[in-house]
């Protein structure tokens, strides 16, 4: 394995300069790359330059900072956006994090006026503000492509109303259901998953800007004035806390981990569902691929892979809760290692999520199939037992054995229920009748669940009207 850059001696004791006169010379390459986190955290830029540009103007209106340092800082800064928007900036790893390399840009544009901006405050509760805020608006933006994915699902439902499919249970036949019914339980999973990111917004939305580096400071700061300014609803009660706590990032990772089991669990379906031996949907062609060797494979890849990047959330989850889990108050530098997780984790929702969406919107169900299927493996005996208790009183154990004679009947004759004879059946219950042999068929049944929030085509097509109120649409 080869060693770390050591072009070192100007390069490491310029990096000393970051926390002053306390040492006597800088680190060591190998302290430098261990220490160093520009490399991911550089997407926080945006965050970082407008908490410290709501910084500068609170100095400013409680007399810490001139008019005229603040405007020199306000235009540096904005500077130092643009280039980094551009590309023209250059991070350099030395200076170890944004919030310095930030810092050391603004102070080669407008010189002293620079080192004057981190008064009363700390990188403690600068990175704080700069996470919390980058984490906010990563909430709403997987809202906003929930939202996107709620809708499609809602648009099938209402599509397919009246389409009849088998449900399950352990993966067996169950009992017919339609399909738009089916779509509309990942409408409810889906909008509780944007329940628990609004949730989590609402809890985080404290701003630890003021907190400094633990303790407070004895600067006579306004942290309600920071709060406002960055749309926080107030500054965080306790300084220990404000730079301490990864609660948000926490919150956010285990809702973007219960997001991702649903989005794999949607994804599961879709890969059985588009096999052979099922054929109940297609998927279209730029969601699927083909094989290198076998020439007739519609692989579900983009629904495989769904599935699989849900252990990459749930990893991430895991890899900050164990990075947390043992750490005194208040700051340690463990906690650099809370972005990386939840940097991929977004990266990787928002990616899942706008595939999902994709193959929801095109996928193509095969309606005859569905149907075809939905009578497979007796699903219409509980409409049987169901009857007997409903017009000829009978209690529902003694109903649930009638109608299970009657499945092993027709199982031993190879055919299904709606096959039997009047005749027949009424070897095992006398008292049946034609109206009987009606609720035998896959329609009547599907029609026949009425109850709220069941699978009848008039109750789904109330449900999709109800989503589309219950469940905001995405924001244009």
């Amino acid at each position: 394995m080869s060693s770390p850059n050591t072009e070192t001696n100007e390069t490491t004791r310029s990096a000393s300069t970051i926390w002053g006169g306390r040492f006597e010379s800088g680190p060591s390459a190998i302290m430098e790359a261990i220490n160093a986190s520009i490399g991911f955290d550089k997407r926080l830029y945006r965050q970082d330059i407008e908490g410290s540009k709501a910084h500068c103007d609170m100095l400013v209106a409680v007399g810490i900072l001139t008019e005229e340092d603040g405007a020199a800082i306000q235009g540096g800064l904005d500077q130092v956006r643009a280039e980094i928007e551009s590309g023209q900036f250059v991070f350099r790893t030395e200076l170890e994090d944004i919030h310095m390399n930030v810092e050391n840009r603004l102070r080669e544009l407008i010189g002293d006026a620079a080192g004057r901006l981190h008064t009363a405050r700390s990188r403690n509760d600068q990175v704080a503000t700069d996470f919390k805020l980058w984490v906010r608006d990563t909430l709403d933006g997987v809202d906003g492509a929930l939202a996107k994915l709620i809708h499609v699902l809602i648009n099938r439902a209402e599509e397919h109303a009246e389409t009849v499919m088998p449900g399950f249970t352990h993966l067996q036949a169950a009992q017919p259901i339609t399909f738009g019914h089916h779509m509309l339980a990942y409408v409810e999973m889906f909008g509780r998953d944007r329940g628990r990111l609004a949730d989590c917004r609402v809890r985080m939305n404290e701003s630890p800007l003021g907190s400094a580096a633990l303790a407070g400071t004895s600067f006579p700061i306004d942290r309600e004035k920071t709060a406002a300014a960055l749309g926080f609803d107030r500054p965080t009660a306790n300084s220990l806390d404000g730079v301490s706590d990864r609660d948000f990032a926490l919150e956010f990772l285990s809702a973007a981990s219960i997001c991702a089991i649903h989005l794999s669990r949607l994804a599961e379906e879709l890969v059985i569902w588009t096999s052979a031996q099922f054929a109940f949907v297609r998927l279209p062609d730029e969601y699927s691929t083909g094989s290198s060797i076998m020439p007739q494979k519609r692989n579900p890849d983009a629904a495989e892979l769904a599935r699989a990047k849900a252990g990459r959330i749930i990893g991430a989850l895991n890899s900050l809760l164990i990075v947390m889990k043992g750490l005194p108050l208040a700051y340690s530098k463990d906690m650099q290692d809370d972005k990386e997780p939840v940097f991929e984790a977004a990266d990787t929702l928002e990616l899942v999520l706008a595939a999902m969406t994709g193959m929801m919107e095109k996928v193509t169900p095969n309606t005859e199939r569905l149907r075809a299927a939905a009578g497979v493996g007796f699903t219409t005996a509980t409409d049987l037992a169901d009857w007997l208790v409903r017009e000829l009183g009978t209690p529902f154990r003694h109903a649930h054995e009638v109608a299970g004679s009657l499945v092993k009947m027709a199982e031993k004759k190879g055919v299904g229920l709606e096959d039997l004879t009047l005749e027949e059946m009424k070897t095992i219950e006398p008292r049946l009748t034609e109206d009987a042999v009606k609720v035998l068929s896959v329609d009547w049944s599907v029609r026949s669940r009425t109850s709220q929030g069941g699978t009848a085509p008039d109750r789904v097509r109330a449900a999709c009207a109800a989503a589309r109120d219950r469940f905001p649409p995405p924001q244009a």
